[in-house]
């Protein structure tokens, strides 16, 4: 049975179930992508409601570390280096692309790596990458602090904003309200954490959940999972992904994320702190802490009253629709994004906009 033949198929009995309007959340922006790119939502629609959850680790980065980035200009020399992504997020009042318009020094960099080749280029000058991602870039980035210890780097440091996807799942799953009644885990933070680090969605909350790859038939596959668990009063967790998914995922790179990093509470933005949500340098790699070597504040949040309306809060957390925000597709655009989710490729008001008709 051909790829095509097995989609249809399955689309077919999705369609004609006798299940309507049960929710299915991703946690992840190529998830968000896949939905709206092969009209996966128009397909399901009837029976199953598509949300996203806070999987755009950009959405999710607080004005006060914009705010921190930004404030870390007012010492001489300082180059920031950072992912493309980055430039449009808002502090609580500019962006890193206003700062470059005034003519700071920023690099956008593809990978954290090729901070370590501008340190070593640049030895006149202070180069701070900005770490933002969940468990898929951590590795990289603690790839690149140990790198810098192991060559004598100094004037390199790293201004921490990595966060884990677990801590954020639990704060959405124990709310009472939460009406989410199937989860597809990332399929790239699995890669690394590994399968089991998703069964405690089954195991303590009773949800299905499935991990799978990005494809119309990993997609499928997954959602007709998860709809045939709705009548089951157990419900059970599948690895539709074991070609890039294994049980415990990929050893080395935890065993590094764990050897550079440890837990801490973090800040999401809109929705607030976390415990045990984020990552912080252990003190062997004290020294390449931007926030301690520079002494600044990353806990220091000023309001933005230009996103009190925006429901970016609402929508990370599974609550609402991108085209149930007044401001999407007026005010609100990829062109002059106002909330973080508008930000991002990987943002779901971007993705929104990008392929369901306003």
């Amino acid at each position: 049975m051909t790829k095509e033949v097995l989609i249809k198929d399955m689309i077919k009995k999705i369609q004609q179930s006798p299940i309507r309007n049960f929710n299915v959340m991703e946690v992840c922006g190529t998830h968000t992508q896949a939905f709206s790119k092969f009209g996966i939502r128009d397909l399901v629609n009837q029976n199953i409601n598509l949300l996203s959850g806070p999987g755009c680790p950009v959405c999710v980065t607080p004005e006060s570390y914009i705010d921190a980035a930004i404030e870390l200009f007012k010492f001489p020399n300082v180059i920031l280096s950072t992912f493309g992504d980055m430039m449009k997020v808002n502090g609580s009042g500019e962006n890193l692309i206003k700062q470059k318009e005034k003519g700071r020094d920023i690099r956008v960099l593809y990978s954290p790596l090729d901070s370590i080749t501008l340190a070593e280029k640049n030895k006149d000058k202070e180069i701070i990458f900005l770490g933002v991602g969940f468990e898929t870039t951590t590795p990289l980035i603690a790839l690149a602090i140990k790198t810098a210890q192991e060559k004598g780097i100094k004037n390199i440091s790293f201004l921490v904003g990595m966060k884990r996807m677990e801590p954020i799942l639990h704060y959405i799953l124990k709310e009472p309200d939460h009406n989410i009644q199937g989860l597809i885990c990332p399929g790239h933070v699995a890669a690394v954490k590994g399968a089991g680090y998703f069964k405690f969605i089954v195991y303590k909350y009773n949800i299905p959940a499935v991990i799978t790859g990005f494809e119309p038939l990993d997609i499928i596959g997954a959602l007709y999972f998860l709809m045939n668990q709705q009548n089951k009063t157990k419900k059970n967790f599948k690895n539709l992904y074991k070609t890039c998914v294994t049980i415990e995922g990929n050893k080395k790179a935890n065993k590094l994320i764990d050897e550079v990093f440890t837990y801490c509470d973090d800040e999401w933005r809109g929705i607030g702190i976390i415990n045990d949500s984020g990552l912080s340098l252990r003190e062997k790699y004290g020294e390449y802490n931007a926030a301690k070597k520079f002494e600044i504040n990353l806990e220091k949040t000023l309001e933005n009253n230009k996103i009190r309306t925006c429901v970016c809060s609402e929508i990370l957390l599974g609550k609402k629709l991108p085209d149930k925000c007044e401001l999407f597709g007026k005010s609100c655009t990829p062109e002059h994004p106002i909330g973080p989710c508008m930000v991002s490729t990987e943002g779901s008001c971007s993705i929104f906009y990008k392929y369901v008709n306003l």
